[in-house]
């Protein structure tokens, strides 16, 4: 288990946090308690992924807001609510979009589509990439020293573990997944099945 992580555990965290995904953070920083990987460098890994996410959004916003949105029906009422929220606080929007669980593809879209200037969105969204980084990667670390705790020989529970943490944020994707859509349905919003439809990557 500590060999495979230690190969493959920095890129998985770097794609999954480019793609979203707060569970394979947490996972991540688990995995720096476990002593596979180093917690720095799993917050590294995690903020370059996340930035570099929140800026090719963005920057697609810009350049292909409205065509780009007509190609999926399924982001208009998720733009409109990050649109409302942009309205009263931008700059406190910028910085927690991270945290705004399915909105989070969406707010640096809109903030590109918005013509927010590219200068500003950076600086507050590489900010708000690096505490998020740091918040689920300890959260994970804790969560180790938790499960320790109250397991004592977690050695034997690893992979039972590592599986009820990946198990509860498929659950929160899937309840999102289907209040997202039921609330398209109300609102009579036709639901895409492509895989941009939902923030499915944010397992």
């Amino acid at each position: 288990m500590d060999q495979l992580v230690g190969i493959f555990g920095y890129w998985a965290i770097l794609i999954g946090t480019f793609l979203e995904g707060e569970t394979i953070l947490v996972i991540g920083g688990y995995a720096a308690h476990r002593g596979w990987l180093r917690l720095t460098w799993v917050m590294v890994a995690a903020f370059v992924g996340s930035s570099l996410g929140d800026q090719l959004y963005f920057f697609v916003g810009r350049r292909k807001g409205p065509a780009f949105l007509d190609r999926r029906p399924s982001w208009t009422p998720k733009v409109a609510k990050a649109s409302e929220l942009m309205r009263r606080h931008q700059d406190l929007i910028i910085l927690a979009s991270r945290f705004l669980y399915g909105l989070r593809i969406v707010i640096p879209f809109a903030l590109g589509a918005a013509g927010v200037s590219p200068v500003r969105f950076v600086v507050l969204d590489v900010l708000g990439a690096l505490v998020w980084a740091v918040v689920f990667a300890l959260g994970g670390w804790y969560l180790g020293e938790a499960m320790e705790a109250f397991l004592h020989d977690l050695g034997r529970y690893e992979v039972l573990v590592l599986v009820g943490i990946a198990a509860v944020g498929g659950t929160i994707w899937l309840v999102h997944l289907r209040r997202s859509r039921k609330a398209r349905r109300a609102d009579g919003s036709p639901v895409a099945h492509d895989h941009h439809s939902d923030s499915g990557s944010e397992t």
